[in-house]
């Protein structure tokens, strides 16, 4: 639109320059196009980068002002109306807009009628308001559909906002959950190890004092992995077992090791994701220590075995066992439920076969292929 304001002003300073000889109202007509083509520049139409040098309406009435002195004097310039319908429809409140639109249809009307030289066009007397009517409903409509799209980005930036926040909460919850699980699968278990290993030193002190030496010495390198696993947490690495630059294999026979449990490898070893590999240590760890804790079993088993399509980890035991249904050792910590979550993650599924008096096996399987 400012592009045709000028080509249209530009234009019509020539058709009357090369229509019209020299006359004493050439070089006012002259004059009064640079000042509106000045004018013009000088308001605040080009955008929010532009300063106003003058208050936008009375910027626009002096424009509007000039134009119609301009068409007074030539006809001519008449339609230079149809980018000012724009500009007023912009700049003004829509009532106030129409009112200007209607007056300078009026006056383009005016000029087309006296260019006629006295006939009569009844195009002269419609084109007009019909281009106005059409300039003025397309606007109105261009700013009702900005005006919903404005609400729409709105709505849209509000409900990405909300959504992020709710996802920052739910990742802090899972990360809480996940130091809740790590917490208790390392530090709490280990602790407990410590605290049953001391209780039978002090037991045994006096009468075997090997075997008190030999509980000191299994519940301080108990320490020495729980103090490996706190420095873990600190810098957020893999399982010490596993960060030490070890297999899984290596892993799981260093933790059955620990427990006194047997440990074996079934079918070919693949390459699995450090979370995979993560999730099942953390898995046998607690798995072991709830034998250790509540089964009082003479003998476990650690048994990984890797099939086509997952690779399933299993710990056995002869001891005690419990009735279906029944949390080993009784309703606490996170033992089982962090397990199962764990292997939820992972897509895969956690089985716990248990008779009272016949032992347990724990079994968690989990896909090669991640969902």
């Amino acid at each position: 639109m400012h592009a045709a304001f000028f080509l249209l002003l530009g234009a019509s300073l020539a058709r009357y320059l090369l229509r019209h000889p020299w006359e004493i109202r050439s070089p006012w007509i002259i004059g009064l196009s640079a000042a509106l083509a000045v004018l013009y520049v000088l308001g605040p139409v080009f955008g929010p980068r532009a300063t106003p040098r003058l208050p936008v309406r009375l910027w626009l009435f002096t424009v509007v002002a000039v134009w119609m002195v301009l068409v007074v004097l030539a006809p001519s310039f008449a339609w230079c109306a149809v980018p000012l319908f724009y500009t007023g429809l912009r700049t003004l409140p829509i009532r106030a807009a129409i009112a200007l639109v209607t007056l300078l249809t009026v006056f383009v009307v005016a000029a087309q009628l006296k260019l006629a030289h006295g006939g009569f066009d009844p195009n002269l007397v419609i084109a007009p308001p019909a281009v106005a009517a059409i300039a003025t409903a397309v606007f109105v409509h261009a700013e009702r559909l900005a005006g919903h799209q404005r609400a729409l980005i709105d709505d849209l930036i509000t409900t990405r906002r909300e959504l992020a926040a709710t996802e920052r909460r739910e990742g802090t919850l899972a990360e809480r959950q996940r130091l809740a699980m790590e917490i208790h699968d390392t530090l709490a278990q280990g602790l407990s190890s410590q605290q049953m290993l001391l209780q039978a030193a002090e037991r045994t002190w006096d009468g075997e004092p090997a075997t008190a030496r030999r509980h000191v010495r299994t519940a301080r390198s108990i320490a020495e992995h729980n103090l490996a696993e706190a420095r873990r947490f600190v810098h957020d690495l893999a399982p010490a077992d596993l960060a030490e630059g070890g297999s899984l294999e290596e892993a799981l026979r260093t933790v059955a090791a620990r427990e006194s449990a047997g440990f074996q490898v079934d079918g070919t070893p693949v390459a699995l994701p450090e979370r995979v590999q993560s999730a099942l240590l953390r898995i046998a760890q607690g798995a072991l220590a709830n034998v250790r804790e509540h089964a009082g079993a003479n003998a476990a088993a650690v048994t990984l075995t890797y099939l086509e399509d997952q690779v399933v980890l299993d710990i056995a035991d002869d001891g005690r066992g419990f009735e279906a249904g029944e949390a080993p050792g009784g309703v606490r910590g996170h033992g089982l439920p962090a397990m199962r979550a764990r292997v939820r993650q992972l897509g895969g599924t956690l089985t716990i076969e248990s008779t009272p008096g016949e032992g347990t096996v724990l079994s968690a399987a989990v896909p090669l292929e991640m969902p």
